[in-house]
């Protein structure tokens, strides 16, 4: 007789669970659109949260694409974080994605009110201070969002290599690893001389995107494997969902 599968197993996990992470990688980089949709807004200067100004066209698609996105990363994480259990190093990455989600909803909420990169009369405004709360605490939504996907990539390429149950995170997390902290670090000089800003942003955005995707092919192959190896065996004495009876506890070391 087959066991029932104990809690932690990845088998558990539903099989839609990589499917939703790959959407939100690919909604995440909706930017792409601009060129078709929003050709004015200056690319190269301009900042991706300028997409979703409510003074710009389709600002609407633009923030129901950083609020969808932000909601399935949430859901992923929480089925991950549920389903898995995980601690350490691993349970601070997927903290971060569930994190991810909630900041990336907060960005669409608080939209801007104009693109200060390509409107001079918006950059005044924001100068004399005459733009409402929600443009003003854009800033702090945007750099939360940044700060929490980093980490989540940080964490998770740090459990997968130290822990060796992640092969495609530890094989492809540690490259976008570096070139997101290489981006962001490179930020820091460009803001200082006004430059380029929108190229770097959109980088940014592009291997977050990336970095979700990784995460869908490591759930699905992850899922698959467990699939494949079959059911562990359980300690005679512990329950179906994983847990250990008071008998175990008292016997294991």
């Amino acid at each position: 007789m087959t066991s029932a599968r104990p809690a932690r197993d990845p088998a558990t996990l539903p099989a839609c669970l990589p499917v939703l992470a790959a959407i939100a990688g690919v909604v995440y980089s909706s930017w792409v659109l601009q060129f078709v949709i929003n050709p004015k807004l200056d690319p190269v200067n301009g900042y991706v949260s300028e997409l979703s100004a409510t003074d710009q066209p389709y600002h609407g698609f633009f923030s129901g694409c950083d609020f969808f996105s932000g909601t399935l990363s949430i859901v992923v994480a929480a089925i991950v974080l549920r389903r898995l259990r995980p601690g350490g190093w691993a349970l601070v990455g997927w903290l971060s994605l569930l994190l991810f989600g909630v900041f990336s909803i907060g960005d669409s909420l608080f939209a801007m009110d104009c693109a200060p990169n390509s409107d001079p009369t918006c950059a005044l405004r924001e100068r004399a201070g005459t733009v409402s709360f929600a443009h003003e605490f854009h800033s702090v939504t945007s750099t939360l969002v940044v700060t929490s996907g980093i980490v989540s990539l940080i964490a998770l390429t740090i459990a997968a290599r130290r822990y060796g149950r992640w092969p495609v995170l530890a094989r492809w997390s540690w490259p976008v690893m570096v070139v997101e902290t290489s981006t962001t670090l490179g930020t820091l000089p460009l803001m200082y001389f006004g430059l380029m800003l929108g190229v770097m942003e959109r980088v940014q955005v592009t291997v977050i995107s990336v970095w979700l995707i990784v995460i869908a092919v490591e759930l699905y192959t992850g899922r698959r494997r467990a699939l494949a190896a079959g059911p562990p065996a359980l300690h005679p004495d512990a329950r179906p969902d994983g847990r250990s009876t008071e008998r175990e506890k008292a016997t294991t070391p």
